[in-house]
Order: structure tokens, then C-alpha cells, then sequence
């Protein structure tokens, strides 16, 4: 009985932060500067970039990526509660950040034309959960075969 109540707390725990991550997506526009949520949505190739603080984009993209750090960390200490994989995953996480970002501003800064489409997916990855997506399968893969 205490092991159900268990799963189903950790379960709840889950959805609540899945729903953040939801929110988060949801409340982009309100909660971080970022002046290319509109560029992108557009037909944005024939498009010039548009004027940026690159302090303030900086900011709003390392908190938004910390906060899907953040949440899906716990997430996977929820679904493996392993603490190596934590461990891991948060290196991974600081090195990606490290790496992307840099690439992020050298791809605004140091190109007179970017590649919008380089620029794009860099962005994507670090202002979306894609490494929580990459990473549950890869831990579920390595814990099944450790079996």
C-alpha cells in the first residue's frame, strides 16, 4: 500500500513538471526576452535579423535553458532515480549549454549572413527540452540492457 502511494506521488511530481515545461512553452512571449520567438515564425529567409540586446537575449536564453535544466533533471530523477544518471545528465547539460550558446553568438556576431537555419536549430536547443527527450530513451536503453 505505502510502495502505490509512493508511485502515485512520484507519478503526480511527473505531471507537475511536465506541466511546467508546458507553461513554460505557453508563457515564453511574458517571461523571457528572446526577439526571435517572431523572426522564426515567419517566413524568416528572406528576412534581416532583427535588432537584439545581446546581454538581455543571453540572459533570457540561459534562464530559460536553466529552467528546463532544472525540470528535467528532476524529471529524470523521477523516472530512473539513479544519481550517476543525474550526475551525467547535469555535466551534459553544463557542457551542451557551454558549447551552443557560444556557437549561438558566434553564428550572430561574427557572420555578416548567417545561416538562418544553423541559427534556428542552435536556438532551438537551447530554448527547448529536446536533450530531456534525447536522454529518457538513451537511460531507459542502458538500464534495460544493464538487466
Amino acid at each position: 500500500m505505502i510502495k502505490e502511494a509512493k508511485q502515485i506521488f512520484r507519478f503526480g511530481l511527473l505531471v507537475i513538471a511536465l506541466v511546467c515545461i508546458v507553461l513554460i512553452r505557453i508563457y515564453e512571449d511574458f517571461l523571457f526576452y528572446d526577439p526571435f520567438l517572431d523572426f522564426f515564425k515567419r517566413d524568416y529567409q528572406n528576412q534581416v535579423l532583427p535588432d537584439f540586446n545581446s546581454l538581455q537575449l543571453f540572459l533570457g536564453i540561459a534562464f530559460r535553458y536553466g529552467l528546463h535544466m532544472i525540470l528535467s533533471l528532476f524529471i529524470l530523477y523521477l523516472l530512473f532515480r539513479d544519481k550517476k544518471i543525474i550526475f551525467l545528465s547535469s555535466v551534459l547539460y553544463l557542457l551542451f549549454f557551454i558549447i551552443l550558446i557560444g556557437w549561438f553568438f558566434v553564428l550572430l556576431h561574427l557572420e555578416k549572413l548567417p545561416n538562418y537555419l544553423i541559427l534556428f536549430y542552435v536556438r532551438r536547443f537551447l530554448i527547448q527540452p529536446l536533450f530531456l527527450v534525447l536522454f529518457v530513451p538513451a537511460f531507459y536503453y542502458q538500464k534495460m540492457i544493464k538487466k
